[in-house]
């Protein structure tokens, strides 16, 4: 399976979303590599890591767009909670001893694309009224808090 690619059409402008976007991909290859390389083992090693890191940056969006006081937060969590439970149904497949993982990488890399051009898009201009030019650091403020709270 091809790797997937971080494109321009990915971006949204806020680095921090960016960035944790970037991570995904990171881990959705690193799944892709497991799963043609490694061991059952490995693969769920990396499976459950790109999942909690998945879940993390749910909670740090919606977490934004609430501070940002984004009209639509309700139907996004909800987009949020529908994926997590098809992911949770891949999870109970692969534990019963399935190979999903060819499925689920193909799930993975076609929501993720979608939900970034399409869900995330529509939070930019909220969010980045509370960021300024959302070009701030990491390190900077009530954002930083964000950070480390979520991803320590």
């Amino acid at each position: 399976m091809a790797y997937m690619q971080w494109t321009d059409d990915l971006t949204t402008g806020i680095q921090v979303i960016d960035d944790q976007h970037k991570r995904i991909i990171t881990f959705i290859n690193e799944l892709d590599h497991a799963s043609q390389t490694g061991s059952p083992d490995e693969v769920q090693h990396v499976l459950e890591g790109l999942l909690d890191y998945t879940i993390t940056h749910f909670e740090f969006e919606e977490e934004l767009q609430e501070k940002a006081g984004y009209p639509f937060l309700k139907a996004h969590k909800r987009v949020h909670e529908i994926f997590m439970k098809r992911v949770a149904a891949f999870r109970e497949r692969a534990n019963a001893g399935e190979n999903v993982v060819p499925e689920l990488l193909s799930m993975l890399k076609v929501w993720l694309s979608s939900h970034i051009k399409g869900d995330d898009q529509d939070y930019v201009e909220s969010v980045k009224q509370i960021l300024g030019d959302g070009t701030a650091g990491h390190n900077e403020g009530w954002m930083g808090a964000m950070v480390k709270k979520f991803f320590g």
